[in-house]
């Protein structure tokens, strides 16, 4: 109950700052990519429920099936994608997602369809909570689509190597939570 009134006055306090901010993103990336700025793509949540997840766009539509890896060396990324996904400013739509509870400021980062609904065993801690903007395995992999860019089989990697080490690192997060950790983790997520 105080992690969710936590998150909702973060995010309503988050949203009434950067509204400005949020506003000319999606302008910026709108003219960038030349796609509406606003990006939308199914994540799965707690308890393994599909939900819609907000971003700023950082790619160039496209009509071909793309991996749901992404390395830095993506030709769709513009080069203001680039700077929005380095900063993580293309992240900023999730408060909204933490306003309504899809998501928590804190937690393991919502993967798309077929990797956290596809958990088994103790593995499934994971989905007792809501997925989070920042985490200690989203702190771990923060440079996660340059060492993914450096792999001959990017794809092959995230499964066999990322993957199974966010879901340990996921796993220990939710065994020892505390909303103190949880604040020093927001502050170590802005200030690096």
């Amino acid at each position: 109950m105080l992690r969710r009134l936590f998150n909702i006055i973060l995010s309503i306090l988050g949203l009434a700052v950067c509204l400005p901010l949020f506003l000319c993103l999606i302008l910026l990336s709108s003219i960038d990519t030349r796609a509406f700025g606003l990006f939308r793509s199914v994540r799965i949540g707690k308890n393994g429920k599909p939900f819609t997840m907000y971003k700023i766009r950082s790619m160039k539509p496209t009509d071909s099936k793309q991996s749901n890896v992404v390395t830095n060396n993506n030709p769709n990324i513009t080069s203001f994608g680039h700077f929005l996904r380095k900063t993580k400013l293309d992240e900023l739509p999730q408060l909204w997602n933490v306003l309504i509870g899809n998501m928590s400021f804190v937690g393991p980062r919502p993967d798309v369809p077929g990797y956290a609904d596809q958990l088994q065993g103790d593995d499934k801690i994971i989905l007792t909570v809501r997925p989070g903007i920042t985490g200690p395995a989203s702190l771990a992999f923060r440079d996660e689509e340059e060492l993914l860019a450096e792999q001959d089989d990017p794809q092959r990697y995230n499964d066999e190597v990322i993957w199974p080490e966010k879901v340990r690192i996921n796993k220990e997060y939710i065994r020892n939570y505390s909303l103190l950790k949880d604040i020093k983790l927001i502050f170590k997520t802005v200030l690096e």
